[in-house]
């Protein structure tokens, strides 16, 4: 994955995003190559077949399921679809600012895990009927 790569697929697909600058966000992931798109947006491709069809259910639930959570969560703008590069479909999100969860960036480990419950509880009672 090269950065070549996600400006022809901007270009192509969305051309209004084509001259914002692409930096490779570290840490990347496992499940996804990840750039940050601009100041404002996230791009991510999957990393092999096995993640690719998470893109289309991030793309219908997230939306779903934003509004009712207590913690923000990605945001789904676009998505992407494969091309002669890329075989996958790829998805751009709004960059939500923060640091990955460690020991080393949570200074209080008691309040992190009430607030983690608390969102899993809510994500237990989203209706998925249908």
């Amino acid at each position: 994955m090269n950065i070549s790569l996600i400006t022809e697929l901007i270009t192509s697909q969305f051309p209004e995003w084509k001259n914002l600058p692409i930096q490779p966000v570290e840490p990347c992931g496992w499940d996804n190559h990840t750039y940050r798109l601009g100041n404002e947006l996230l791009v991510r491709l999957p990393s092999g077949a096995a993640y690719a069809p998470q893109v289309e259910k991030e793309n219908l639930w997230l939306p779903r399921l934003a509004p009712v959570l207590p913690l923000k969560i990605p945001c789904p703008v676009a998505m992407g679809k494969p091309n002669r590069n890329y075989p996958w479909n790829w998805s751009i999100y709004k960059w939500l600012e923060g640091t990955t969860a460690s020991t080393k960036t949570i200074s209080h480990m008691d309040d992190f895990a009430v607030a983690l419950a608390h969102f899993l509880r809510m994500l237990q009672k989203v209706d998925t009927t249908g």
